[in-house]
């Protein structure tokens, strides 16, 4: 087996929370360890296990996509004998045999932020609602654009390929607010609305998102609302647009709520972004697995969902009627990164 990257161990003693905490351990494993979401992700862990006595041990990728120390992760998770293991996936399909072999060996495994590939591969998903965090910033840039969204010019800014993820869910969400007519909700590309530019991917960082909005501007100098996968792309596209003097009349919008994007909407980088509670998924799926641990109950969904909610807000300081938001102070006081 492989070395695996550790980002952080830590043991902790029994608190009040009972004797069963004495040899209960669990594992978080995340894309990466640098992503400032996934930084947030393990404080709230860390805390939450710490407070229940809970043995945690964290891993990461090398990078984002790196499924093979994601499965030597889950491996050495079931020979250490936690029980259970909180993970982003890296890749939503390839990780499930493994994901199959821990829930064997009776780990319960929970996905935070992105389901896996069929969701009930994991015992739960603990996740925003990307669909509706992609509907609030769609309903939002239409309403505010009024009669304009009509014959708008819409460049969006993906994660990646289109494939069962959340970019795709975000990115369907947006059209869907916006009022552009879905063709299949599980990809992006297959729509026929005249308002659509194109697609581009960004792999979720501000230089994907810069070369990303300059191919889209190459198709059509004429783009005037921008979506984008997340706020880093945001960052790069508004660059893009900038090097064109651009910058002033064109609308961006975004998702995930990272204090660096909340400080964007208020330099008026950002129009609106949807935020996400990265600590919360963690912290609840940390008293999930001490639940399950203590006497076999599992988590269950959201009423009428297939996850566990952990929330999502509007944040802008341009409200429009309709769309229930939060200001930019309220964002940054819940803010991560």
């Amino acid at each position: 087996m492989k070395t695996l990257i550790s980002v952080s161990v830590l043991t902790l003693a029994v608190s009040a929370a009972g004797a069963w905490a004495a040899d209960t351990s669990a594992c978080l494993i995340t894309k990466t360890d640098t992503n400032p979401f996934f930084v947030k992700m393990r404080e709230g862990a860390e805390a939450k296990a710490k407070e229940l006595g809970i043995t945690l041990n964290s891993y990461a990728g090398k990078v984002d996509g790196d499924n093979e120390t994601q499965v030597n992760a889950v491996e050495t998770c079931i020979a250490n004998g936690a029980k259970g293991i909180l993970i982003t996936a890296s890749s939503t399909s390839a990780i499930v045999p493994s994901i199959e072999a821990a829930r064997a060996a009776g780990l319960l495994v929970i996905a935070l932020d992105t389901p896996l590939d069929p969701i009930d591969a994991a015992d739960m998903t603990f996740a925003t609602d990307n669909f509706h965090a992609g509907e609030l910033i769609g309903q939002w840039a239409k309403a505010k654009l009024g009669d304009k969204a009509q014959d708008a010019r819409i460049a969006f800014l993906d994660l990646d390929v289109s494939q069962p993820t959340v970019g795709v869910m975000r990115d369907q969400g947006f059209m869907q607010g916006f009022g552009i007519d879905l063709a299949d909700p599980n990809q992006w590309g297959d729509e026929s609305d005249p308002r659509i530019v194109g697609h581009d991917v960004t792999q979720g960082n501000e230089e994907g998102g810069r070369k990303a909005m300059e191919n889209l501007l190459a198709k059509d100098p004429m783009v005037d609302v921008v979506y984008t996968i997340n706020e880093p792309a945001a960052a790069g596209a508004y660059e893009a647009l900038k090097s064109m003097g651009r910058e002033k009349d064109v609308l961006i919008v975004s998702v995930d709520g990272g204090c660096p994007g909340v400080q964007n909407i208020a330099d008026g980088v950002i129009g609106a972004t949807a935020q996400q509670y990265p600590l919360l998924m963690a912290s609840k799926g940390i008293e999930a697995i001490a639940a399950f641990a203590k006497d076999g109950t599992k988590p269950e969904a959201t009423d009428g969902k297939t996850f566990f909610d952990t929330g999502v807000a509007l944040v802008t300081d341009q409200p429009v009627e309709g769309v229930e938001s939060i200001s930019v102070a309220e964002g940054q006081d819940m803010c991560w990164g």
